[in-house]
């Protein structure tokens, strides 16, 4: 995801670039006024990559925490599988350990 953004970031300010040089050299319009139109431009420009940022920086918070959420997930269920499997562990040893007093019981008879 970071690759994706990196390069349309990129792309934009190369494009911002390109069209404020081909701007600059085909404008009708004085000096001045081409300077102002730059600046609102790169302005705006400006204001679209923090945007841009500001959205990705959500979108990766959000896939931040939802991955910790599965991951509290999934090992709250590992432990609670474990639980029942020690459970069925002492259940089984209880089982064999009443055998072997019933058969040691017999043998000191």
């Amino acid at each position: 995801m970071s690759k994706n953004t990196g390069d349309t970031v990129l792309a934009l300010l190369v494009g911002a670039a390109v069209g404020v040089g081909v701007g600059v050299l085909i404008a009708p319009d004085k000096g001045s006024e081409t300077r102002k139109k730059i600046k609102n431009k790169l302005q705006e420009s400006g204001e679209d990559i923090v945007h841009k940022y500001e959205d990705v920086l959500s979108y990766l918070q959000t896939k931040a925490t939802n991955a910790k959420s599965s991951i509290e997930d999934s090992f709250e269920q590992a432990l609670s599988d474990g639980s029942y499997k020690t459970e069925e562990a002492i259940t089984f040893l209880e089982r064999k350990l009443a055998e072997l007093k019933t058969q040691n019981a017999k043998l000191q008879k």
